[in-house]
């Protein structure tokens, strides 16, 4: 991106009286083009856009945690979690030969193909032992009821030496892991603390919030799976890669 269009898109935004505005020349991991990243808002983790492909600070992080570990991902078989319509979601479809995804849908039957999806509950899917090598999920596991069986369910699926490698955001940082909400004994959800949502893209309501994570969610992982993880932060600028909670957890299943 040449330093006039920097400029010009400076005044632009310089005549709407903006309270904040940054703007970096990088390359984007999720659509693998010179671009320039931009934000009107300082909240960067859900507002510093790729201006060509659109994607967000922890996409950009996933794919390229996913490209570092695992440089031969197109001919694998990866599983992603409620894929995001932008971003890395987007490269991994578009170029993984063995990509599938799935969402869920709680009245409808188990493993049904859906709109492109197959609905599967990450607590109790319907695919085959060891049938990944890749599973992705991006902001899904704060949505989780039940993250002891989700987390036991990946790596049921997950092939030896395979890994599920996610975001999700660390809120409590050092502070313990809360259960943020639950269901009671009649089926509905109760709110533990103050009631939040955050988006969904197949329910316009939104998704409850049921975890406040921290960094002791390694040790809920190992208990949960056995799987071993580590937590990957990333801030480089030349890649788009700054903002809060934007860290990367990559969860190995051992081999034989």
């Amino acid at each position: 991106m040449g330093k006039l269009k920097i400029k010009l898109f400076r005044l632009l935004f310089s005549l709407f009286n903006l309270d904040f505005f940054f703007i970096k020349r990088g390359v984007c991991t999720c659509c693998s083009k010179r671009t320039f990243f931009y934000s009107t808002d300082s909240w960067l983790r859900d507002n510093f856009y790729c201006k060509i492909c659109g994607s967000i600070p922890r996409e950009r992080a996933l794919m390229h945690v996913i490209e570092s570990n695992y440089p031969d991902w197109k001919d694998l078989y990866i599983h992603e979690s409620s894929p995001e319509q932008r971003g890395a979601s987007i490269k991994l479809k578009n170029y993984c030969r063995n990509y599938i995804s799935s969402q869920y849908y709680n009245d409808a039957e188990p493993g049904k193909l859906i709109n492109g999806h197959y609905n599967e509950n990450l607590e109790n899917q319907s695919f085959d032992n060891e049938s990944f090598d890749i599973v992705i999920s991006q902001d899904v596991m704060e949505h989780v009821l039940n993250p002891e069986k989700a987390f036991g369910e990946i790596a049921r699926t997950l092939k030896p030496g395979g890994a599920h490698i996610f975001t999700v955001p660390l809120v409590n940082k050092h502070k313990p892991s809360e259960k943020w909400a639950e269901l009671d004994s009649e089926g509905k959800l109760v709110f533990l603390n103050e009631p939040e949502y955050h988006g969904n893209p197949i329910d316009p309501q939104g998704s409850p919030v049921t975890m406040h994570w921290g960094f002791d969610i390694i040790e809920h992982i190992k208990k949960f799976s056995g799987l071993n993880s580590e937590i990957i932060h990333i801030d480089n600028l030349d890649l788009g890669i700054r903002a809060e909670y934007i860290e990367v957890i990559i969860s190995r299943k051992d081999k034989y």
